[in-house]
């Protein structure tokens, strides 16, 4: 903030007068002013009146605008609801489905061997004392029921990794048209802010703001799946 000009005037006089008592020679007495009055009066020096202060100029306080905001809740894990869920999502998992479908026939009927081969060796080791058993064959069941399981293992995690990848292949594409109509349906309501429950906890929400069911049900009827396609009802 700059200083007033008038600052400057009113310490003029005293500037002067130190100059003035600067220049007389060493020991003269500086002369003061005074004021003759009639006779019996005395006579006396008028008092200097009080220097003029400088001006303080306040600034007024600056108003703050709050950004008026409005939260809503989602809840994505609803989405994959084959019956309340998103179609699409519903029809894609029953695309995935079949093209593993194969893959889990051919597992489920190796799990029912090994489950065979255990039953079968159970039998025999449990047989009444006194009952012939062919030792070789017992062990050459339980060797093909150790490889067996080896199989399942190693298919089953095949399977998944496999499973999984294609998965992200086929929902990718859905997920950011998700994503794309969520932010128009929020700007539509007026709402700058959602939060998806499914990945952050929340301790408590009101179900005024949860805007799971009223944001499927518009992505639904604006993103219909073919009659091929629909989830069972």
């Amino acid at each position: 903030m700059k200083v007033p000009a008038k600052f400057s005037v009113v310490l003029l006089p005293l500037v002067v007068a130190v100059s003035v008592s600067a220049q007389r020679p060493s020991g003269q007495p500086t002369p003061t002013p005074t004021t003759t009055r009639a006779s019996g009066q005395q006579t006396s020096t008028p008092a200097r009146p009080p220097a003029a202060q400088p001006a303080t100029n306040t600034a007024p306080a600056a108003v703050t605008s709050l950004p008026v905001s409005k939260m809503a809740v989602i809840v994505s894990d609803e989405f994959l609801d084959p019956k309340k869920g998103i179609f699409k999502f519903a029809s894609l998992i029953t695309k995935l489905n079949g093209e593993f479908q194969k893959v889990k026939d051919d597992l489920n009927q190796t799990q029912q061997r090994a489950q065979q081969l255990q039953d079968e060796i159970t039998k025999l080791q449990n047989a009444p004392a006194g009952t012939p058993i062919d030792t070789r064959s017992v062990q050459a069941k339980s060797d093909q029921l150790e490889q067996l399981k080896k199989d399942i293992q190693r298919k089953s995690e095949d399977a998944q990794q496999a499973y999984t990848k294609r998965q992200g292949e086929l929902f990718a594409p859905l997920q950011a048209e998700i994503s794309k109509a969520l932010e128009v349906f929020a700007k539509a309501h007026n709402i700058n802010f959602v939060i998806d429950a499914a990945r952050v906890p929340i301790i408590y929400a009101t179900d005024s703001i949860d805007i799971t069911q009223a944001f499927i049900s518009d992505f639904n009827s604006k993103n219909p799946v073919t009659a091929a396609t629909t989830p069972p009802q």
